[in-house]
């Protein structure tokens, strides 16, 4: 029952997370393992043995809880943690300087609000490896929507910033943020200080009509799908729209950071500059009419 409980959890969470507390970064068969030697899991390991309704929920339930994982929306900057950085050793236990302090101060904050794992896009993926890569690409959306919390951190936001500073963030400027706002359930913005935005301590910044007013005004996505966002094909020319004046590193990215908002899974094709799909024809595609270069 238990390890059923524990597949079930897996399948859609990232394939690397951050130990909040210890600040190291596991994979899926760490994490299983340290969770065999927690305190959770003596606690349900009774429970399993029943095999009634009642306890199945339960132990569903402790290890769903046990798993549960953060997101972090940012934009990248010069000198972020990579995998090679903190493979083996702890995010705590670097020098606090630079990039570092924002992981650090990201996983502390994850940790601080009950939760015991943490995913930072420019870590937890194995950038070298490109079936990784693809992978991680093609379930992002996923990885945003069943997280416990998505954590927004505005770099260029002061803390005496008052409203609007949102809205002008280059964090609201990016390709890929669009899908890392939408995705989630559970969203709570951070100043570069590590402070609510607007001071802002509902739970969950997806109620918050200031906040959800000044994403409106400023992406010019309604309020609904602001706040209950549905990926698919329906409205594939809005949400065109709703991208098409961002940037992206990489010029491919403008495209593959749709994948999650249409609810498509295709192959990356990084470097094919001179065949790259424009979001044009990237919606062609979509619509059945085109097929990717090879």
């Amino acid at each position: 029952m238990i390890r059923q409980a524990i597949r079930t959890q897996l399948e859609n969470a990232p394939l690397r997370l951050i130990n909040t507390s210890t600040g190291r970064i596991h994979n899926r068969e760490a994490q299983i393992k340290a969770f065999t030697e927690s305190r959770e899991y003596q606690e349900i390991l009774p429970s399993s043995m029943a095999y009634a309704p009642l306890q199945g929920k339960s132990v569903k339930k402790a290890v769903a809880k046990y798993f549960s994982w953060v997101m972090l929306s940012h934009r990248w900057e010069s000198g972020e943690l990579l995998l090679h950085n903190i493979q083996d050793m702890g995010v705590y236990d670097l020098e606090s300087v630079g990039m570092t302090v924002k992981l650090q101060k990201f996983c502390a904050v994850a940790h601080d609000a009950g939760h015991r794992w943490a995913w930072s896009d420019t870590c937890c993926i194995d950038q070298n490896n490109l079936n990784e890569v693809q992978e991680s690409v093609n379930s992002m959306f996923v990885w945003y929507r069943q997280s416990a919390l998505t954590i927004v951190y505005l770099s260029d936001v002061l803390p005496s910033a008052q409203s609007a500073a949102l809205a002008n963030s280059v964090w609201n400027t990016r390709g890929w943020t669009v899908q890392e706002f939408l995705a989630p359930k559970i969203i709570l913005f951070y100043r570069k200080d590590w402070t609510l935005y607007l001071n802002d301590r509902s739970p969950n910044h997806k109620e918050s009509t200031a906040i959800i007013k000044e994403l409106k005004d400023s992406t010019g996505i309604d309020a609904q799908a602001l706040v209950a966002f549905h990926p698919g094909m329906t409205g594939a020319r809005e949400k065109l729209r709703w991208a098409s004046m961002r940037e992206t590193t990489k010029q491919e990215d403008i495209a593959y950071s749709l994948f999650g908002i249409f609810g498509v899974h295709l192959p990356l094709i990084y470097g094919e500059r001179k065949q790259m799909l424009s979001v044009g024809s990237c919606r062609k595609l979509w619509l059945g009419r085109a097929t990717f270069p090879r």
